[in-house]
């Protein structure tokens, strides 16, 4: 049965970027109940054994009546997954080696990498996520996603390595409405060592 990550900090430790609460209400709650109904549903469509990876990637062979519970819990799942792994209260501020030279080539520097990021998380019309995602041959793309879409279940061909939460149980209890302020605050938080880590497993 899938499992929720556990995390590598304590609820409080990403302060003041992320509250205490929001971490545990996010993590301890929404996050919980995505991974259990997400493994309900893979039970009742008899996928047991399969990947996230793979069961978001072929949503389009499950039972129909199944389908929009398992894109929406998968997704869940595995895009909070992504979420808290990347986090960290003693970030790595910018990824090395192959990931940076690709985002160089790609898009000028990490720094346009970030401005388009916090542009595609900012227009997300209410809930959903921006990703950064990678494919085999090393090629970037970013894209938003609403709900608990992400590319694996949009078919883009490419694996999420950096996924930026924007439904508003993510921010809300301390930023409000204030979504931009939390998209920066989220940036003094991401370890972009772990983002280079799933980059070089999805090239390797």
């Amino acid at each position: 049965m899938f499992e929720q990550i556990k995390l590598g900090y304590a609820y409080d430790a990403l302060e003041p970027y992320v509250d205490q609460l929001t971490v545990e209400t996010h993590y301890a709650k929404h996050h919980a109940t995505y991974t259990k109904n997400f493994n309900d549903f893979v039970v009742k469509a008899n996928l047991e054994g399969k990947t996230a990876e793979e069961i978001l990637t072929g949503l389009d062979k499950v039972d129909e009546s199944l389908r929009k519970g398992l894109r929406n819990n998968g997704g869940g799942y595995y895009n909070h997954n992504l979420y808290f792994m990347t986090l960290s209260p003693n970030p790595k501020k910018a990824p090395e080696g192959k990931l940076l030279e690709r985002i160089n080539d790609q898009f000028g520097s990490l720094e346009s990498v970030i401005t388009m990021l916090s542009a595609l998380a900012t227009g997300q019309f209410g809930s959903g996520w921006a990703f950064m995602s990678a494919k085999k041959d090393g090629s970037l793309i970013l894209t938003s996603s609403p709900n608990q879409d992400n590319p694996l279940s949009e078919g883009l061909g490419a694996t999420p390595i950096l996924a930026l939460d924007v439904w508003e149980h993510a921010y809300y209890l301390k930023y409000k409405n204030l979504r931009g302020d939390y998209i920066k605050a989220f940036f003094n938080v991401l370890d972009w060592g772990k983002v280079e880590e799933l980059y070089n497993k999805v090239i390797a």
